[in-house]
């Protein structure tokens, strides 16, 4: 689809979901952008674009055309990101999902799961940076996943290996006070919902482990509708990523390509009260960025004002 000058007129005047519906004050969400789709353009430029375009927020990927975590002067180069954050009134979240911010030949390589101690060592560090930034930042949470399981390594071992690696970050996590929120990620070994359980009970059920939940992957391939993920995951829920998607093929797509009824998820997403950022995330769209940025916001605000009320347990609100 090619990038428009300007928004087609039914898109201009989509109703925003903290506005009052009869009579009764609808839930809030936050909404933000990922700036891994809008990898063309720069931070201060992407900033200003979805501040612009008024969302409440933006999800951070560290990488080199951003924030590079791995250049000279990250602590300074942060504050002044800080400021810029401040200064347009944005909330952050922290993504660590660059492609190849740590090896240029291998897609999220080197991960936590790798044989070489040494190269675990290597994301871990890139982990504890991310914390370090999102404390400066004023953050609500650091975004990680677990990486694909390697060649010849077994369940158990990568298991172990996960524990192990994310045991620090989660303690340099909790000293900063920043949720550490795993991602559920097709194919990797936390891939679903019931490994994001299993990791939190190997590593004693830590108060600073929370998840980071992909609508879209609900809809490829977890057995419970998106709406229910939601509220299944709702204790554990620190960060959320939105954009479509349709059942069993891991491929991000604009809101109305894919399969997801946007207004129920959106309810369940209100009614649990979560209080952090809604990110849409179109990395492999960032060649129309602006475009998807400009057409997301007022799609999901229109979903959001058409969810049925629920009250905070999931039950249809009374007044309906």
């Amino acid at each position: 689809m090619s990038p428009h000058t300007h928004q087609p007129p039914h898109e201009q005047a989509a109703p925003d979901p903290r506005t009052h519906r009869d009579g009764e004050r609808v839930p809030s969400l936050r909404f933000g952008y990922g700036t891994n789709g809008l990898a063309d353009l720069r931070l201060d430029d992407a900033l200003a674009l979805l501040a612009d375009l008024g969302y409440d927020g933006v999800g951070l990927t560290l990488d080199h055309m951003h924030l590079d975590p791995l250049a000279p002067d990250l602590a300074a180069r942060t504050r002044r990101v800080a400021h810029r954050l401040a200064e347009l009134g944005l909330g952050v979240t922290v993504e660590t999902g660059a492609r190849y911010v740590l090896d240029p030949r291998r897609k999220h390589g080197p991960s936590l799961l790798d044989p070489d101690a040494g190269d675990r060592a290597r994301r871990a560090d890139l982990l504890l940076k991310a914390v370090r930034v999102a404390a400066d930042l004023g953050a609500h949470a650091v975004h990680c996943f677990s990486g694909v399981t390697p060649p010849g390594t077994d369940e158990e071992t990568a298991w172990k290996r996960l524990a192990e690696a994310l045991a620090p970050v989660l303690d340099a996590a909790a000293a900063a006070g920043v949720p550490l929120a795993v991602e559920p990620e097709p194919g990797h070994l936390l891939g679903d919902l019931d490994g994001f359980h299993r990791l939190r009970r190997t590593l004693g059920d830590p108060e600073n482990l929370g998840l980071t939940l992909d609508i879209g992957h609900c809809q490829c391939l977890e057995p419970l509708p998106p709406a229910d993920c939601v509220r299944a995951a709702a204790p554990w829920l620190r960060h959320v990523q939105i954009e479509d998607m349709r059942r069993g093929a891991h491929e991000h797509l604009p809101f109305g390509d894919g399969e997801i009824d946007f207004p129920p998820v959106l309810e369940a997403l209100a009614a649990t009260g979560y209080q952090g950022l809604t990110v849409v995330e179109l990395p492999r769209h960032s060649h129309a960025g602006p475009h998807y940025a400009e057409r997301s916001l007022p799609f999901l605000r229109r979903a959001a004002a058409a969810a049925p009320r629920t009250n905070r347990s999931g039950e249809p609100s009374a007044t309906h």
